[in-house]
């Protein structure tokens, strides 16, 4: 039965957006048995690095190496104080913790740090893992799970028991940006390579991924990558793509994913709060499209200036999928710029977020913050297909919503949607 009015639509649109099961494609989040790996709580929340960077803001007194020398209670008290008693609150990573706190069912009128605290002391990992996803409606996420990070590493070889709510990534940041490094932790690893990019070295690192791959069965192999990055490029990240990356990603059948646009440690001080933002080169990924037909791609860029060049890239290239608003573009002026222009010029064939999260609380509050977004976007493109006179139904606005949640990355992806498998569209129906 076609949609009649314009409130109807409203009503719709927001129901399903609310509703629809998320999968989320890009986060830092673990499984259990990853132990302290995984952040949750009150005092990871507010230590998170965006919220230490505002906190330094209002604290010119303050030496970095005083803070850093705080206990993780004690930096939050200063955070706490700071950035929600001394001030209001209102930036989006504030913002966030005031919606986590409201979603749990605590009371942010009080004000009450110590109270929220005693909250999160009474779950147990397994607990508050569960009672997030629910209040969230995200199915299934998908990690950033790195090889060369030793305590991750040593769970991989010890082995973990899968989890089907969590998918894998294999990044490979060391082996592209610091091979005059990462080579020798390769070769002490018993892999046959030296500095050089020889033959052999090529075929070991090869080896390496194949390895890894085989062990974590990731979904996609992803870099963090900075504004300079070009292809093809002359350089040994240019040779390691070309010759190692690329061809065992085209045989693995999984896609390259770019993060482009970070500028590493501009405030070396800060710590993980010091990295920053640089306009990027989009032929470089209309390049790669062009010259590696057969391999997929996935792509986000951090530079707000970008977006318009990366969006009409994926026009041109169906082997591309653009995916998220990045980092310092989570923000809510910025993520509806983008939706829109995403969804006037790709439709559904698109991935507008992901949550980006190194905390299990912040699915709450991102997934939150973008719904309210998307739904605001969509609702006006459905309007305006309305004027025409096209009608518009119900179960139509669920199809694309599905697409928009996780759907797309699937079809892309070539695999079979967990959420559209699974029957969770009617598990998390009414769930918020």
């Amino acid at each position: 039965m076609p949609i009649q009015t314009k409130e109807e639509l409203r009503q719709v649109v927001q129901e399903t957006v609310n509703t629809t099961p998320i999968s989320d494609i890009h986060t830092h989040l673990f499984t259990e048995d990853f132990g302290s790996i995984l952040l949750w709580g009150i005092d990871e929340l507010l230590t998170y690095h965006y919220l230490v960077a505002e906190t330094f803001r209002f604290h010119p007194e303050l030496s970095y190496d005083a803070f850093w020398a705080m206990s993780k209670t004690e930096q939050a008290d200063l955070i706490w104080q700071t950035l929600f008693l001394d001030h209001t609150p209102y930036s989006e990573a504030c913002r966030g913790v005031l919606t986590v706190l409201n979603r749990l069912g605590l009371d942010v009128e009080s004000r009450d740090l110590a109270s929220y605290r005693e909250y999160f002391k009474k779950l147990t990992t397994g607990e508050y893992i569960d009672k997030v996803f629910e209040l969230s409606g995200v199915t299934n996420v998908c990690m950033t799970n790195d090889p060369f990070a030793d305590a991750e590493r040593a769970v991989w070889e010890k082995g973990t028991e899968a989890d089907p709510r969590f998918h894998t990534a294999l990044r490979i940041d060391p082996l592209l940006n610091q091979w005059e490094t990462t080579w020798a932790r390769l070769k002490e690893w018993g892999y046959e390579v030296e500095q050089e990019l020889t033959e052999t070295t090529l075929k070991s690192i090869r080896s390496f991924l194949k390895d890894w791959i085989e062990r974590m069965n990731p979904l996609y192999m992803a870099v963090s990558l900075p504004p300079t990055f070009a292809y093809p490029e002359a350089s040994v990240r240019g040779r390691l793509i070309d010759e190692c990356i690329l061809p065992v990603a085209r045989e693995a059948g999984i896609p390259f994913a770019m993060m482009i646009g970070v500028r590493k440690k501009v405030n070396p001080a800060l710590g993980d709060a010091g990295d920053s933002v640089g306009k990027s080169d989009v032929s470089a990924v209309e390049n790669i499209c062009a010259q590696n037909p057969d391999n997929k791609f996935l792509c986000t860029i951090l530079s707000r200036d970008d977006q318009h060049e990366l969006t009409v890239a994926a026009r041109k290239f169906r082997n591309l999928h653009v995916f998220g608003c990045w980092w310092f573009l989570n923000n809510p002026s910025i993520i509806e710029e983008m939706t829109r222009m995403r969804f006037e010029l790709l439709g559904a064939s698109v991935t507008p977020q992901h949550s980006d999260c190194r905390v299990l609380d912040q699915l709450l509050y991102k997934w939150d913050h973008s719904r309210i977004i998307i739904a605001k976007v969509l609702y006006d493109k459905y309007s305006d297909v309305m004027d025409t006179g096209w009608k518009i139904t119900r179960e139509e606005i669920a199809r694309d919503c599905a697409d928009l949640f996780g759907g797309s990355f699937w079809k892309f992806l070539g695999k079979p949607d967990p959420n559209a498998s699974s029957g969770a569209e009617k598990k998390y129906a009414g769930s918020r």
